[in-house]
């Protein structure tokens, strides 16, 4: 007697149209949020010279390593 599969998955194939858009929203967010955390600095802003999203995620730049002093 064999003892059951435990575990056994099968792939299950996946059209790229259908992870494309996923993937594409995933990647802008992404640099989205790298900008607003690594890379305005106020003086730098596309909103401006205003120093209001620098201040907001200040901590989280700090926290992940990226200068702003």
């Amino acid at each position: 007697m064999t003892a059951p599969a435990i575990g056994r998955s099968r792939a299950v194939p996946v059209a790229v149209s259908e992870v494309l858009p996923w993937l594409v929203g995933v990647v802008l967010f992404g640099l989205v949020l790298y900008y607003f955390i690594g890379i305005d600095e106020g003086a730098t802003s596309v909103f401006g010279n205003t120093m209001v999203v620098h201040e907001f995620v200040h901590d989280a730049r700090h926290f992940l390593g990226f200068p702003c002093h």
